[in-house]
Formats: C-alpha cells, sequence, structure tokens
C-alpha cells in the first residue's frame, strides 16, 4: 500500500509542478518555477499541500496576489485537498536560483 501512495505523492507533485508552471510573475516573462520562487513543495498523505517560496523582492508588487493566485490553482487540483502558501525571503532570491532554462529565455547565457 505504501508504494503505491509514494507514486500518488509523485504524481501529484508532478501535477503541482506543471500547475506552478502556468504562472507567471509579471515583471519577468518567465514561470515562477522556472525562476527559482518555489523552494519545496510538500504533500502530506491527507493530499494537503504546503509550498515554500519567494518573491523577487519583498516589495514586489504581487507580494499579495501571487500567493493567492498558486493557492487557487493548485487547490484546482482534484487530488488536492487543501493548499497553503508560505513566503519566505531566506534565501533571499538571485538569479542564480533561475534555471538554465529562465536565463535562456532572458537572454542571460
Amino acid at each position: 500500500m505504501s508504494e503505491e501512495t509514494t507514486i500518488d505523492t509523485v504524481e501529484l507533485g508532478d501535477k503541482i509542478v506543471r500547475v506552478l508552471k502556468t504562472i507567471y510573475d509579471p515583471e519577468i516573462p518567465v514561470d515562477i518555477y522556472e525562476l527559482g520562487l518555489i523552494y519545496d513543495v510538500f504533500v502530506n498523505e491527507d493530499n494537503d499541500v504546503k509550498i515554500l517560496m519567494t518573491l523577487t523582492s519583498p516589495n514586489c508588487p504581487v507580494a499579495e496576489t501571487l500567493p493567492v493566485e498558486v493557492e487557487e490553482k493548485v487547490k484546482s487540483l482534484d487530488a488536492v485537498k487543501d493548499a497553503e502558501v508560505e513566503i519566505t525571503f531566506d534565501p533571499p532570491w538571485t538569479q542564480d536560483l533561475m534555471s538554465e532554462e529562465a536565463k535562456l529565455e532572458l537572454g542571460m547565457l
């Protein structure tokens, strides 16, 4: 049984990542996942999801709306019972956290 649960969690994790890749920082034409704004995604056995994320800066203009958008979109997945986003600035976001894909997209490579 636990093997099945593991597969479900991994599968759900993949679905969550796909959803996160549909959310964009309004100032940078790259999704929040590739930007490196998502630090961690936790899924418990009840399919409650907790996402630890950051913003490009503490006074980011979407500081109020982006976490809500992330929560709403993740909650919209059928398998997700509940979702919570926690914002952290430790460690602070830097361009080093961006994926190669994001750096390429922004002409940084």
